[in-house]
């Protein structure tokens, strides 16, 4: 290999996002939450583009959990994107997918993690794991681009196949970590 091919292959499209999108179509996933975040935009454009897909921006990551309870008691099933952030906000929402035993599925870009510039992004993206643990939730954790795809395969079915949320986290490693303009 040259070096220009490995330039070209470093700067090539991930396909894990699409990879992704196949998967929630696959599952009839039906409803998609999210609060933009850079890490899923390529899968939001995706969902945004699939009038088969209700796409609901949230103010906030909490109203997902509410969303997905009711578009479960509706008959559909849903997914909820966000960056590891926001989970800290879905904390107390979370205790209702247990008691009512309703598929949540999360699907969470890591923040705070590999290489991270920002330290304000650290303390939750350190916790972020533990956190959902707490909670009830069963996670996931994908490092390698090739672990994506299977690992939120593994999460939709163990959220629609159990009855409870369940998350897979996307490390920093899959995503680059963000600089502020700086490489």
């Amino acid at each position: 290999m040259t070096t220009g091919d490995a330039t070209s292959a470093t700067k090539a499209e991930p396909t894990w996002p699409d990879d992704i999108y196949n998967l929630l179509k696959t599952h009839d996933i039906r409803q998609v939450a999210l609060v933009p975040d850079a890490g899923h935009s390529r899968l939001i454009r995706r969902c945004l583009a699939d009038n088969a897909m209700q796409v609901t921006t949230l103010t906030t990551e909490e109203e997902g959990i509410a969303l997905m309870a009711g578009a479960w008691l509706g008959g559909d099933k849903s997914v909820l994107l966000m960056q590891s952030s926001g989970v800290g906000n879905c904390i107390n929402m979370l205790s209702l997918a247990t008691l009512h035993r309703t598929p949540m599925p999360m699907i969470v870009t890591m923040r705070g993690d590999f290489g991270e510039f920002n330290p304000a992004q650290v303390p939750m993206g350190h916790a972020t794991q533990a956190v959902l643990e707490a909670m009830g939730t069963l996670v996931h954790r994908a490092d390698r681009v090739e672990d994506v795809a299977p690992t939120v395969d593994a999460t939709l079915r163990l959220a629609f196949n159990t009855f409870r949320p369940a998350a897979t986290l996307i490390g920093q490693r899959v995503l680059g970590a963000k600089t502020f303009g700086k490489d």
